[in-house]
């Protein structure tokens, strides 16, 4: 009866079974943390590169108010064409660098709460809901 016993822990028909229900919610807390975070990098830069864009726009300004309405007409005709951004949660500052007006700055805001992330898996770790870049190029024209 003891060699029996024995015998019976040697059994290891049920294995991948106990593996597969012990490793699947760690697979799937992977799978959808490397969905999430693709999608959020995915918008992520595109903000910086509008940022980018919309900085070297400006450089075809003359004076700081025509530097300032090319930038604004491009944002506003822009930023639906990038991928995962939707307009109205776009907020932006534009201007010359306090402190070096030889520097245009072009800071952007992007409200992402509207990402389809925020309750994909409730126990994932996930990033702020808003996405801030920076662009600053030298000042163009005369």
């Amino acid at each position: 009866m003891a060699s029996e016993a024995r015998e019976g822990w040697r059994d290891v028909s049920g294995t991948a079974a106990v593996e597969f229900a012990i490793l699947t919610p760690v697979f799937i807390l992977m799978l959808t943390g490397m969905l999430a975070y693709g999608v959020y990098f995915g918008a992520a830069h595109s903000i910086q590169q509008l940022a980018a864009d919309a900085a070297r726009v400006s450089v075809a300004g003359l004076d700081a108010s025509e530097r300032n309405l090319l930038v604004d007409a491009y944002l506003k005709a822009s930023a639906g064409d990038y991928l995962l951004i939707v307009p109205a949660q776009l907020t932006y500052s534009i201007g010359d660098k306090p402190g070096d007006p030889s520097q245009y700055l072009v800071t952007l805001r992007y409200n992402a709460s509207r990402l389809p992330i925020w309750d994909l898996y409730p126990p994932l770790p996930l990033p702020s809901t808003t996405i801030t870049f920076t662009s600053t190029i030298r000042r163009g024209g005369l």
